[in-house]
């Protein structure tokens, strides 16, 4: 008959109320003829009083000392109003007294990793000289460091992410696809493509769900966006490239102007930023503590640049850059912080990137034969979306093809699906670790990746 309570759930509102909790043991301190237990469950956490009496024995109390650490537990007890604030725990109003203790599940006495070196903020650590636990050590026992508060709230926000995504695109009227990620040719034209067994062939993990996104674009879907992995064969040991993530990616066709794609994409973003804010203090909170940064800031209507205004001011900044070079990574952050110096925003879109650096379906600009109908969005200064207004004249995409060096025969189906009329359209993809990275300004994609993929990790 036990009816769980969740943590965060215990507040002054159900003192002297008995309750049943499910949780994991964080921490024990026996004292005399008391053992204090910290019981955690997510990123919520309470203190449990065993006190001998009543309900426990000395028995009891010594038992509940030498439960294990991360052992899970179900207590039955009555909610206190607290004398004081129980300092380190999130419920720091109440407390538990205990009056039943059962061990559901017991963990080794040892653990890989300390989940309190885990959430200390690396100056603390440094400063007052206790532990603090490096990125390999985190991911070589990824179950463990998962359990923090910290990865507990950025998985939680980033769920939420997809959440937002979903409901902002359904309500817009786009209708959720799945695509193949194992394809007959590389999506984006280049070699940076695993390729894989298939049957008596090869075959290709996904760069991209690009051509299949148009695909249903020219079959009247009108508007399309999917949620699924994509893979990149780059050997980039850097703090934002993975060689599998997930993409958030939109395809729509348009009536007059790519503008109007590139309208919408911003605002399905504007509308993730304010849900968050609305949804997720706490986890926004929770992770802020271990590592400190500014609110993410933004504009309504978004901010959008042309990339020669980019490269003007770079310029400006002292940089030298061709007008068709594609940005660099440190042009990239330098430009964000000149953006946000000026226009006091941490998102905004840089758009006529110059052809000869995009994709070979990429639209070129009737104006100026040198640009694109193309643009890239950033969040603190790094590229978190690319997109474009694609080609769907069947002859223009063959001769632009044949200039990036494509073999026309596997790409054959793609071309083919806009020889029966093909409405204009544009779209682009996101990077789901990137965002979730950049929005709450952390440092590594690895810490956004429940199970990060990289050209040195293939486990856990």
């Amino acid at each position: 008959d036990r009816v769980l309570v969740r943590i965060k759930d215990l507040t002054v509102e159900k003192a002297d109320k008995e309750v049943w909790v499910r949780g994991r043991i964080h921490t024990s301190r026996a004292k005399g003829k008391q053992c204090f237990l910290v019981l955690r469950q997510q990123q919520f956490n309470i203190q449990a009083l065993v006190a001998v009496g009543q309900h426990a024995s000395k028995q009891m109390v010594k038992f509940a000392a030498n439960i294990t650490k991360e052992s899970i537990v179900d207590i039955q007890g009555v909610v206190r109003k607290a004398y004081q604030k129980v300092g380190g725990c999130t419920q720091q109003d109440v407390e538990l007294h205990v009056q039943r203790i059962y061990v559901i599940s017991s963990a080794e006495p040892r653990l890989p990793l300390q989940l309190d070196d885990a959430v200390r903020p690396e100056v603390e650590g440094e400063e007052d000289g206790r532990a603090t636990v490096n990125q390999d050590t985190r991911l070589d026992n990824r179950i463990i460091d998962l359990r923090t508060s910290t990865s507990q709230a950025i998985f939680c926000l980033q769920s939420g992410i997809c959440q937002l995504f979903r409901e902002t695109l359904i309500r817009k009227g786009f209708v959720e696809i799945q695509t193949p990620k194992i394809i007959s040719a590389a999506s984006e034209g280049g070699a940076n493509v695993f390729t894989v067994s298939y049957f008596k062939t090869s075959a290709y993990l996904a760069q991209s769900p690009q051509l299949y996104k148009q695909m249903c674009i020219c079959a009247d879907f009108e508007k399309v966006f999917c949620v699924g992995p994509v893979f990149r064969a780059e050997d980039s040991n850097t703090h934002r490239h993975l060689t599998e993530f997930v993409g958030l990616d939109i395809e729509m066709a348009f009536n007059y102007h790519y503008h109007e794609v590139v309208d919408e994409i911003a605002d399905t973003l504007v509308q993730i930023f304010k849900g968050l804010q609305e949804r997720f203090q706490t986890e926004i909170q929770t992770v802020s503590k271990q590592f400190p940064c500014e609110p993410f800031k933004f504009l309504e209507p978004t901010l959008r640049l042309e990339y020669r205004e980019g490269v003007a001011m770079l310029r400006e900044a002292g940089v030298e850059m061709g007008d068709e070079e594609d940005l660099s990574t440190p042009n990239e952050k330098l430009l964000g912080r000149l953006v946000k110096e000026k226009y006091d925003t941490d998102f905004y879109i840089l758009d006529k990137y110059p052809l000869a650096v995009r994709p070979f379906y990429t639209m070129p600009d009737p104006a100026n034969p040198k640009t694109s109908n193309s643009y890239d969005m950033f969040m603190r200064g790094e590229e978190i979306l690319s997109g474009a207004q694609r080609i769907h004249d069947p002859q223009l995409l063959t001769e632009r093809a044949k200039h990036h060096g494509i073999d026309l025969e596997k790409i054959k189906a793609y071309i083919d699906s806009f020889r029966f009329g093909a409405p204009p359209h544009a779209g682009g993809g996101i990077g789901l670790e990137r965002v979730t990275m950049l929005y709450l300004g952390l440092h590594n994609v690895r810490q956004t990746s429940m199970f990060p993929r990289d050209p040195k990790r293939l486990t856990p």
